[in-house]
């Protein structure tokens, strides 16, 4: 791994960034203290994604759904109460609920 002050990595960032592309590392200093690492993508980004997801499950971590989006529209309504909410509201204090 590669170690940039800021100024240097200012003055010479296409330096480092092909290094990075070639699949090194840089850490970022700031009077030499760390502060940010710089380093490649992974190559493909949804299979990248999936990997980690399986990891994930195996570790226990997340369970994965196995259906799709539930049929129906996407946005419901909200059920209509007669009187109105405040109504039923101020109906149940007054009951002392």
């Amino acid at each position: 791994m590669k170690k940039a002050k800021i100024a240097n990595l200012k003055n010479n960032l296409s330096r480092y960034l092909e290094h990075v592309r070639g699949g090194g590392s840089v850490l970022v200093l700031d009077r030499d203290r760390p502060v940010a690492r710089l380093v490649p993508l992974p190559r493909d980004g949804a299979r990248g994604a999936s990997e980690r997801l399986a990891r994930l499950e195996r570790q226990g971590l997340i369970r994965r759904g196995v259906g799709g989006r539930p049929a129906g529209p996407a946005t419901r309504k909200p059920a209509r109460l007669p009187g109105g909410v405040l109504r039923g509201l101020l109906e149940e204090r007054e009951r002392g609920w």
